[in-house]
């Protein structure tokens, strides 16, 4: 019982902590969800971007719960510093890998294309065009018009120029 007392601050403050991570968690599956709807975005994308943005709310959260149960702010500090030195260095030796995932998550936001599209991506040496058939988190999926199937990058996708090519499309009456 004095355990209630002692810590009664802290565990009112972790009680609110918790109910906001869960709505805000849910209130940002909402709108990803409804981003997606509107972008006709595939589900595994949509997936995708909810369980990046759900990672950084528990990462704030566990900052939070951290705060509020009083470890010394220093402490908190050289901690972080630390972790961030340690995940710098790996992140440098595996900078693609972020970049691309980066990448990804502004193609689901503010992509000018979609699955199905046919893009013509301008690259000096290595110029390609087709039908994109996927976009995840790392790269995107082209079927070319012989029918190779070239992945090409997501930050590389950010970095060069690309035209959407429409193709006439035949007028079909359809039948039921």
């Amino acid at each position: 019982m004095q355990f209630l007392t002692t810590f009664t601050t802290e565990i009112i403050s972790t009680t609110v902590v918790v109910i906001v991570v869960l709505v805000s968690r849910t209130i940002c599956a909402k709108v990803i969800r409804r981003v997606a709807r509107t972008n006709q975005t595939i589900v595994h994308r949509t997936n995708l971007v909810i369980k990046y943005t759900n990672l950084l709310i528990n990462i704030l959260a566990s900052i939070s719960l951290i705060v509020i149960w009083g470890v010394d702010k220093k402490e908190i500090l050289i901690t972080v510093s630390s972790i961030a030195t340690v995940v710098g260095v790996a992140m440098f030796a595996q900078w693609s890998l972020l970049s691309n995932i980066t990448s990804g998550i502004i193609l689901f936001f503010f992509y000018p294309f979609k699955i199905g599209d046919v893009i013509k991506i301008h690259d000096k040496d290595f110029p390609i065009q087709g039908e994109i058939e996927d976009i995840s988190a790392f790269h995107i999926d082209i079927k070319t018009s012989d029918g190779q199937r070239v992945t090409y990058p997501n930050n590389l996708i950010l970095q060069k120029g690309i035209s959407i090519i429409d193709l006439p499309h035949e007028e079909r009456e359809f039948m039921d």
